[in-house]
This record gives structure tokens, sequence and C-alpha cells, in this order.
């Protein structure tokens, strides 16, 4: 019936019962941590970054490779606009 009557408030309908019932945890997004992405990487699992528009992390990725002395033995590929 919300949907019906007022489409906009759907999400933030959905996000409080959500809350109420199971916790706030269950609508805030987990932090990204690089660190933990990346002792769960191996060399048949390697970290492959799927980006949305205004999320860049190749910044953070190079100054994790520093800080692990790895930034020789990283490569990065960039497919470009169009070339997925």
């Amino acid at each position: 019936m919300l949907k019906a009557i007022r489409p906009d408030k759907v999400i933030p309908a959905v996000e409080l019962w959500i809350e109420k019932m199971r916790g706030r945890e269950f609508i805030i997004p987990p932090v990204f941590n690089l660190q933990k992405c990346f002792s769960d990487s191996s060399m048949s699992t390697p970290l492959i970054f799927v980006l949305s528009p205004g999320s860049d992390p190749v910044a953070d990725f190079k100054r994790f490779a520093q800080e692990m002395d790895m930034s020789k033995r990283q490569e990065s590929i960039s497919l470009g606009q169009g070339q997925g």
C-alpha cells in the first residue's frame, strides 16, 4: 500500500522495518578492508575490483602495495569505457 501511495518512502520504510526486526548492523554496509581481502587472495584467487561510477580504489590499492613492499609485483589492467 505504501508503494502505491508514496513510492519515494518505500526504501526508508523497509530500512526502518529491517532495523526494528533485525538490528542496525543489517542496514549499514561494512567498510571495505583491503588487508582482509588481500589475506583471502592467493595466486589462484586474485583480487578483482568491479567498479561502479564514482568509485576508484586505485590510490588505496597502490598505497597498500607500497606498505606491503609489493609495488613492483602488482599489475593493473584498465578496460576503459565500452571495453568491458
